[in-house]
């Protein structure tokens, strides 16, 4: 692009973090210099190079999410156990069922509790 007499690089126009992120993307690309170099248009070769270290970056990224997720996931289980226990042993102390259908009652109890 021509501006005022001088040519300038596309890419002096992006924002700086935009520029910092797109050298970041070629320099990753460029492991697949190899391949985009015998396509007949190099530039939309590197193009489909740099797209495919984005989703590898984005495979990675959700694989990652994921077992934070179950982490996560696993954290709350052992939360609402213990969460369930807890109440229930304090309905044991309020209460003090004495027969199996009183503690049967405490049970319904804790799970409508538990809803909250």
């Amino acid at each position: 692009m021509v501006l005022f007499g001088e040519e300038k690089d596309w890419k002096e126009f992006l924002c700086e973090d935009g520029q910092v992120e797109l050298a970041e993307l070629l320099e990753k690309a460029k492991k697949h210099r190899c391949a985009y170099m015998q396509a007949d248009d190099v530039k939309v070769a590197q193009l489909w190079s740099a797209l495919v270290e984005v989703t590898k970056e984005l495979k990675d990224t959700k694989a990652r999410l994921t077992r934070v997720e179950n982490s996560m996931k696993a954290i709350a289980k052992m939360g609402d156990a213990a969460k369930r226990e807890m109440l229930r042993e304090r309905m044991k102390d309020v209460f003090k069922p004495k027969t199996t259908e009183e503690k049967e009652q405490i049970d319904k109890i804790v799970d409508s509790l538990m809803e909250y």
